[in-house]
């Protein structure tokens, strides 16, 4: 197969590295190059975050969306957070992003020996109230046991389930010549959060995690905008620079922002000023980006801002023609910069 990549994986005589889970180039490029080909099929090909699965005319028809993530943050423990939460937060927004009904999720929990039993039933606590919060019961799942000194604690690994109204197809595909790109707050929260709890880091005001489900967010969106929200995508891994550069990949365009439009906490951008980070590369776990027609943007915008999770919504940017599929920035001192692909690992074990 073809590859977008200067450099094709060294199959034979390559090793994993920290940079393949960072959600950035070296992530696309391993499930391209490996993982595609030895799974391939249509629903795969779909490349989004979770499937649209067709469900045959003699049982109803209609379409199920499925997602799966795997969480393995360190700490697992920060402020705003925990592994627990982050695992049902993250698989709902993935299939949320379809603009699916989330109905149920599954939970699959690898544990290292010798962990003790009163943090993971405090894991599973939180893990527990947020999908009840949510709404979105965990119905099914998983344990296994690996030796002492052969995991980490914890991995939790959830899988959601949900429907897709008829007529509604969202995908980082369909992102069009014209269109607003919305963001729904501020970004690098989550991923700053973990590092300054993982490095000891303390700051004049706290920075907390934005880990939250965003299905109800979605559903506010899809209703003031009906037709009209065309990607949606939840920017996790690699942040919204990586989030935009998949979408402008996959619908074959181009994207133009502006640097000033796109919100920021100042005590994240002053972390991130000293951690030596770019936090349009910082993830975030309860944040999303919304591809919409021009003529709903400002319905879409203020349907955002109406929400408790969006009130920090802003217009950040166009999407514009462009051959090269490149994402580029106005700056604030009135330039302008590619904003390329993440492509090493800015903050490992961060969701």
């Amino acid at each position: 197969m073809t590859t977008a990549y200067t450099r094709p994986l060294d199959i034979k005589r390559g090793r994993v590295d920290m940079s393949h889970g960072a959600g950035g180039k070296a992530s696309a490029q391993l499930i391209e190059e490996l993982f595609l080909p030895e799974l391939d099929n249509p629903f795969l090909r779909q490349g989004d975050d979770g499937a649209r699965l067709p469900i045959p005319a003699d049982l109803g028809g209609g379409q199920l969306v499925m997602a799966t993530d795997a969480h393995v943050v360190s700490p697992l423990w920060f402020p705003g957070g925990d592994l627990g939460c982050l695992a049902v937060h993250g698989t709902i927004n993935d299939v949320a992003m379809l603009g699916a009904r989330v109905l149920y999720l599954s939970a699959a929990f690898i544990l290292e020996e010798g962990y003790p039993l009163a943090d993971l039933q405090r894991l599973v606590r939180s893990l527990g109230h947020a999908a009840r919060e949510a709404g979105v019961p965990v119905v099914t799942g998983d344990t296994k046991v690996v030796e002492r000194g052969k995991g980490d604690g914890v991995f939790i690994a959830t899988t959601g389930v949900g429907v897709v109204p008829f007529g509604l197809h969202i995908s980082g595909r369909n992102a069009r010549v014209g269109d607003v790109v919305l963001l729904s707050g501020t970004v690098g929260d989550h991923g700053v959060a973990v590092m300054s709890q993982r490095e000891s880091l303390s700051f004049e005001t706290q920075i907390v995690s934005d880990t939250a489900a965003l299905h109800t967010l979605v559903q506010a969106l899809l209703d003031a905008a009906p037709g009209a929200v065309h990607t949606l995508r939840d920017p996790t891994r690699g942040g919204l620079a990586t989030t935009l550069n998949e979408i402008a990949r996959q619908s074959g365009v181009g994207i133009r922002l502006q640097e000033a439009a796109i919100p920021v906490k100042p005590q994240v951008e002053a972390a991130c000023e000293l951690l030596g980070l770019d936090p349009l590369y910082v993830a975030n776990e309860g944040k999303l980006v919304a591809i919409v027609a021009a003529e709903a943007a400002d319905a879409a915008l203020a349907a955002l801002r109406a929400h408790p999770l969006g009130c920090d919504a802003a217009r950040i940017g166009v999407v514009t023609e462009d051959r090269h599929r490149f994402v580029q920035m106005d700056t604030r001192f009135g330039g302008r910069r590619v904003v390329d692909w993440l492509s090493g690992e800015q903050l490992p074990r961060i969701c």
